[in-house]
């Protein structure tokens, strides 16, 4: 067996549906499916009993972990040769597979491999996912087509480790975010070779809403933190842009406000140019935005939604970067997560 593809799975059966179908279509037959239910109420089993005939698919049912431990436990019952970790929330295309097999090296350990938005997604989707992979936000943090600004390290919505590797470092921790930065941490000071592989992309769906998918960069602030404790070295400059742009909007906001009473105090308009100027770099950092994502989805309306989008995602990782600094850096806490609940259930 070559690949073992293993997918950990909550309450989300209809995901399930669209990632085993898109599996079904793949060029490159020889994988098995193992699907993981951590915990479910509304279990994807009948799904997967649906494709058990076509596919070589191997359904387990266990208490709730978390994503990371799910994996684990998918990953002792695999027989491949390569584990690839998935996310339920990804589709294939059809020559996925084919990609990931051309793209693999002779020293070659572990691997990752991009993310786009489907033509089908939802505008918010689509929004969402141009804030997380455009150069503009912070996509050339992660695994892209273009050039990057830091080392590639996988995460754990498209990566790919040989299973003797992922073995010998005992798979992921049980750190409820960051764990997969956390894994690709462990593969590089472990001495293997990591890389993308630009072929073998992924369709994600990634968050629905704004609301939860500030949840997530929030507590991805948060496991940044966590992870510079872990591993000492690892914060890199292009990892703090976020908090720099989040304490910069914050303060050109309280610079306008104070513009604004200085005005009203004062009783003149003397002091109309602060409460308008700190403004300036936010509309046109929004202009950005808008002309970029408007021309690459070819939608003035995902455009649009890009602002917000593009500005939760900063905004909440670096809220979520403070939060963690103060508590673990100044006051020594322990580690932490957020929206460790809500997030999940």
């Amino acid at each position: 067996m070559k690949y073992s593809i293993i997918v950990p799975v909550f309450n989300r059966p209809d995901e399930v549906d669209e990632l085993l179908q898109s599996l079904c279509g793949q060029q490159f037959k020889d994988f098995e499916v193992v699907i993981v239910e951590d915990g479910s109420q509304n279990t994807c089993k009948d799904v997967c009993s649906k494709y058990a005939g076509i596919l070589d698919l191997h359904y387990y049912y266990k208490e709730n972990s978390g994503p990371g431990q799910s994996r684990n436990y998918g990953a002792e019952r695999a027989k491949g040769e390569w584990l690839i970790v998935l996310d339920s929330d990804v589709v294939l295309p059809p020559d996925y597979l084919t990609g990931v097999e051309h793209g693999i090296g002779s020293d070659m350990k572990a691997w990752g491999g991009p993310d786009a938005a489907h033509p089908d997604f939802t505008p918010v989707q689509k929004a969402i996912s141009y804030s997380m992979t455009s150069f503009f936000t912070t996509g050339g943090i992660r695994g892209g087509k273009g050039k990057k600004l830091d080392k590639f390290f996988p995460r754990s919505f498209n990566m790919g480790i040989r299973s003797e590797v992922y073995q010998e470092l005992g798979g992921f921790s049980k750190m409820r975010f960051g764990e997969d930065i956390d894994f690709s941490y462990r593969i590089v000071e472990a001495g293997h070779q990591t890389a993308l592989i630009p072929e073998a992309w992924v369709w994600h769906k990634r968050r629905t809403d704004f609301r939860k998918f500030f949840r997530q960069v929030f507590n991805s602030g948060i496991a940044r933190i966590n992870l510079t404790k872990r591993h000492p070295g690892t914060l890199k400059l292009v990892h703090l842009l976020p908090t720099v742009f989040t304490v910069g909007v914050i303060g050109l906001v309280f610079l306008s406000a104070a513009g604004r009473l200085l005005m009203y105090y004062c009783g003149n308009d003397q002091w109309r140019w602060l409460c308008l100027l700190p403004w300036a770099p936010i509309v046109l950092y929004s202009l950005v935005i808008l002309i970029d994502s408007s021309t690459k989805n070819r939608s003035l309306w995902v455009g649009l939604l890009s602002i917000p989008a593009a500005f939760t995602q900063l905004m909440g990782y670096g809220l979520g970067f403070i939060k963690a600094w103060w508590k673990r850096c100044v006051l020594k806490q322990d580690e932490f997560t957020a929206f460790e609940k809500n997030f999940y259930k």
